[in-house]
C-alpha cells in the first residue's frame, strides 16, 4: 500500500464535514439573499481563501504555476458551470423540504457519478465498489421516501437534478486535475480549485450586476456570515479536489455519503428534527456501504 493510498478517504471525510456546516450556513443566507445570492456566496467569498491555499502550496513547494492546455479548460469549465447549477438547485430544494430529506435526494449522486465516470473518464468500478454504491445509495433513498409524508414532486425533482449536476461537476473537476499531468497532486488540485472559483465568481458577479444589483449589495451587507460560508466552501472544495486527484470520483462521492450522517446531526441538534426508525435504517445501510467501499479499496 502506497503512502497516499488511504489519504483520499481522509480528505473526503474532512470535505464532507466542512461542506455540511457550509450548507447549513448557506441555508440561512437563502432567506435574505435568495437562491442565486446564497449560491454566489460560496464562490465569491471562497475565492480569496483558494488564493491563500494556492500561495501556501507555491511557497512550500517552490514550484511554478501550471500551464494548462485547451483540454484542461474544457474540463474545468464543465466542472465550474455544472457546480453553479447544482448548488442553486440544492438551495432551491432545501427551501421546500426538510434539511435531511433534501440531502437524501441529492445523495443519489454516487450512482450517477459512477456511470458518468465510467463513460467519460474510463474510471473502473469493481463489483465490490458497485455493491457499496448501491447499498449506501439505498440507505439515502430509504431516508427520503418516508411513508405518510406529503410528496413534494418539485423538491424531489430539484434534489435529483442537483445530484446529477454534482455528479457531472465531480467528473469535470477530476478530469481537469488529471489533465494537468503534474507530479504533485497537491498543486494540481489547489490550482484547479482557484481557477474554478475564479470562473464561478466572475460569471455570477456579472449575472447579478446585470440582472439584480440589489442582491450584490445585500451580499456585501451580509459579509460576516458570507465570509464563514465562503471559507467553509473553499475548505471543503480543497479537500474534495485532493480526493479527486487520488481516487475515482465514484469512490469519493460514495464515501461522501457520510455527509448525510453529519446532516442528520445538524438537523437533530440545530433544527430540532427527530430521527425516525426509517432514517436510522438508512443510516445503518449508509455506514455498511461506506465500510464495504473502504474494504473494496
Amino acid at each position: 500500500m502506497s503512502d497516499t493510498s488511504w489519504l483520499w478517504a481522509l480528505f473526503t471525510v474532512i470535505a464532507a464535514a466542512s461542506q455540511t456546516v457550509r450548507n447549513a450556513a448557506q441555508r440561512e443566507l437563502t432567506a435574505t439573499l435568495g437562491t442565486v445570492g446564497a449560491t454566489h456566496v460560496r464562490f465569491l467569498f471562497g475565492f480569496p481563501f483558494a488564493l491563500v491555499f494556492l500561495a501556501v502550496v507555491l511557497v512550500a513547494s517552490g514550484a511554478a504555476l501550471p500551464r494548462p492546455g485547451a483540454v484542461y479548460w474544457a474540463w474545468v469549465l464543465d466542472g465550474a458551470l455544472t457546480q453553479i447549477a447544482a448548488t442553486a438547485l440544492m438551495l432551491a430544494a432545501m427551501s421546500d423540504r426538510s434539511f435531511v430529506v433534501v440531502y437524501a435526494y441529492i445523495k443519489t449522486e454516487p450512482v450517477q457519478v459512477a456511470l458518468f465516470g465510467l463513460i467519460i473518464l474510463g474510471d473502473a468500478v469493481t463489483p465490490g465498489m458497485a455493491a457499496a454504491i448501491l447499498i449506501a445509495t439505498t440507505g439515502v433513498v430509504i431516508m427520503a421516501l418516508k411513508p405518510g409524508t406529503t410528496t413534494d414532486r418539485k423538491a424531489t425533482l430539484l434534489g435529483l437534478a442537483a445530484g446529477a449536476m454534482f455528479a457531472v461537476s465531480a467528473i469535470g473537476f477530476r478530469g481537469a486535475i488529471l489533465s494537468l499531468g503534474l507530479p504533485s497532486y497537491l498543486m494540481a488540485a489547489t490550482f484547479t480549485l482557484a481557477v474554478g472559483l475564479l470562473i464561478q465568481s466572475a460569471l455570477l458577479s456579472l449575472y447579478l450586476a446585470v440582472r439584480d444589483r440589489a442582491v450584490l449589495k445585500a451580499i456585501v451587507r451580509a459579509w460576516q456570515p458570507s465570509l464563514l460560508a465562503g471559507f467553509l466552501g473553499a475548505l471543503a472544495s480543497q479537500f474534495w479536489f485532493l480526493a479527486f486527484a487520488l481516487a475515482t470520483a465514484a469512490s469519493v462521492r460514495t464515501l461522501a455519503l457520510v455527509e448525510v450522517l453529519f446532516a442528520q446531526g445538524i438537523a437533530r441538534f440545530f433544527f430540532k428534527q427527530a430521527t425516525t426508525p426509517r432514517e436510522a435504517l438508512g443510516i445503518v445501510l449508509i455506514v455498511f456501504g461506506v465500510a464495504l467501499l473502504i474494504w473494496a479499496h
